[in-house]
């Protein structure tokens, strides 16, 4: 079992199943829904999905008919998206999760539509915490 929560913890859930097509998405759709480079996502059941506490802390947003973006009301944390054309399966974004998982994920999608700043393959420094020199 997976487990997860938004940033202010009044929403938290739980992940019975596996986590399906994780991928890394460029597009910028979910550039914008997330204010950075990418969006990592994955399919999971919605008979696999619960919602644990706050289910009144969600809102929604629909960019496009059918398809809706829920949302913790009080800190803005994506927390799923469902598609009314696929109900069987949700859509998460794995930075919700506070569990580590098995799952991996399978590709980089819409590398055309990256940002520009954002280089696939750079070979940046690695640090535990901030930056040296940072205050």
């Amino acid at each position: 079992m997976y487990t997860g929560s938004c940033l202010c913890g009044g929403v938290q859930l739980a992940i019975t199943g596996k986590i399906s097509d994780i991928i890394h998405c460029h597009c910028s759709l979910c550039r914008k829904s997330t204010g950075s480079a990418f969006a990592t996502n994955g399919f999971v059941n919605t008979s696999d999905f619960t919602v644990t506490q706050g289910q009144e802390l969600l809102n929604h947003f629909a960019l496009r008919s059918g398809r809706q973006r829920h949302f913790c009301r009080i800190c803005a944390s994506p927390v799923y998206s469902s598609n009314t054309a696929d109900p069987a399966r949700i859509r998460i974004r794995l930075g919700i999760l506070d569990s580590e998982i098995a799952e991996k994920p399978i590709s980089h999608n819409f590398v055309t539509s990256k940002a520009s700043w954002d280089s696939l393959d750079i070979n940046l420094p690695q640090y535990e915490a901030h930056e040296p020199g940072r205050k």
